[in-house]
């Protein structure tokens, strides 16, 4: 049965991107001499994903706290990373921001034009030199009023739990003293856990928002320090949302 079904996700998935992609990119090709931040192609993306996602008949979405998120304000938003899905259901919060990459998401059809059109930041996550250009870009558009999406454990969980987070969306909210929103995401592991193709289905997924954390309220200046304080949080908040607590 779960082969039936990811062949069926597989084939919706696939025919939704070579449908669209086309009318994407000729979007794109318009709006390219005035675009400059790119938003008209983000915000087409985050459309799709949410019509994507409710075509896909094997989960159940609820997202929590939504609202939390002040459209006027900018984040560096963080979240615990289960499955490839995250992707596409985090573009379901309806929010603005640039999507932190790992380079070697660029290689994959579809979707690594999709990342170029949208102006994503790419990131060679073994070359300290891309890392601090990918620093130096996020930290330019946190000053110019985009907020960064990014992975803070910089790879999928093995175990559904979050790991260890690295230093890097800590160092960018203390160098460009803007709050840091976490979002939690849970369920999207048991569908399609890292390295796995087939898909499982009758999984609800939960998203939560929290409140976003401002820097007068960080309580320390080192990112590796802050890094930690919010691994312990997101991991706390995990286990009280699967037990219902």
């Amino acid at each position: 049965m779960n082969i039936f079904l990811s062949i069926i996700v597989w084939l919706i998935g696939l025919s939704f991107m070579v449908i669209l992609f086309p009318l994407t990119f000729i979007i794109w090709l318009i709006v390219l001499p005035f675009d400059r931040k790119r938003a008209v192609i983000h915000w087409l993306l985050v459309y799709q994903s949410i019509a994507l996602s409710r075509m896909i008949p094997i989960w159940r979405l609820h997202i929590e706290g939504k609202g939390k998120a002040d459209r006027g304000v900018t984040y560096v938003i963080i979240s615990n990373h289960q499955s490839i899905l995250d992707i596409l259901l985090i573009n379901c919060l309806n929010m603005r921001f640039k999507w932190i990459s790992k380079i070697e998401n660029n290689k994959v059809p579809f979707i690594g034009w999709y990342l170029k059109m949208a102006d994503y930041v790419t990131v060679d996550r073994g070359n300290s030199e891309s890392k601090e250009v990918m620093l130096e870009t996020s930290y330019r558009c946190l000053k110019e009023g985009t907020s960064i999406m990014i992975f803070p454990e910089g790879t999928r969980s093995v175990d559904r739990h979050p790991g260890f987070f690295k230093r890097g969306a800590f160092q960018l909210a203390l160098d460009a003293n803007v709050p840091i929103l976490p979002v939690l995401i849970d369920g999207t592991g048991g569908i399609l856990p890292k390295h796995g193709l087939i898909f499982r289905g009758g999984h609800r997924i939960k998203i939560k928002v929290f409140d976003p954390v401002f820097p007068e309220s960080f309580g320390t200046k080192d990112p590796d320090d802050l890094a930690l304080k919010f691994s312990n949080m997101m991991s706390a908040a995990l286990d009280k949302m699967r037990t219902g607590k």
